[in-house]
């Protein structure tokens, strides 16, 4: 996994991944970027910046019809709004002593609210609480796949977490590299150009 990691880094340099302002917007867009690109989730983080609901106490007391206008962009408005409201109460009840929780406290937790599955639940604790949790993707599948290499959720994530050092930002980097990769190439079907794949 390191090899491969190597690779991805000299192809596409650092990534200095994940774009926020505070650690709640990072749970925000955690959320929002399900089923969805990036650029709608962007929008629809600005309208809540806009609006003064980009904090959990705020979120959490908004509006439904009022959330659902400010994210609809991001599809799945309807569902995204009372899962974020649900996300928001649960954040601005326990306040940021969630973010000191051991991670598979924190992981176990997050797997209870409504909507925050594995890959969201990961990406909150690795990006928003800081903590060594590797984030498995569609793009991760793909590129696994390619290589030979398939499994479960969990299984594919051991794989990774058991070859590399429990570093968080070399995890933040190599989950952004193959973001970046997967659509640069994988994405645009470029796979007589692909670095990892033994020709």
């Amino acid at each position: 996994m390191r090899l491969v990691y190597e690779k991805l880094l000299s192809v596409l340099g650092h990534q200095h991944w994940w774009p926020a302002d505070t650690p709640f917007e990072v749970v925000v867009g955690a959320l929002l970027t399900q089923q969805t690109r990036w650029s709608n989730v962007e929008q629809a983080i600005s309208n809540l910046k806009v609006h003064s609901l980009l904090n959990s106490d705020q979120l959490a007391g908004a509006d439904i019809p009022k959330l659902e206008e400010l994210i609809r962009c991001t599809g799945f408005y309807r569902q995204k709004a009372r899962r974020l409201k649900n996300l928001a109460r649960y954040f601005s009840l326990h306040g940021d002593a969630l973010y000191d929780r051991p991670v598979e406290d924190l992981r176990k937790d997050l797997l209870e609210l409504d909507g925050v599955g594995e890959e969201t639940a990961d990406s909150i604790i690795l990006y928003a609480a800081n903590k060594p949790k590797f984030v498995i993707d569609a793009y991760t599948r793909r590129i696994l796949g390619c290589l030979g290499l398939s499994g479960s959720y969990r299984s594919l994530q051991e794989m990774f977490e058991s070859e590399l050092e429990h570093d968080t930002e070399m995890f933040k980097e190599y989950h952004a590299l193959i973001v970046e990769y997967g659509k640069q190439y994988c994405g645009k079907n470029r796979c007589g150009e692909c670095v990892l794949v033994e020709k």
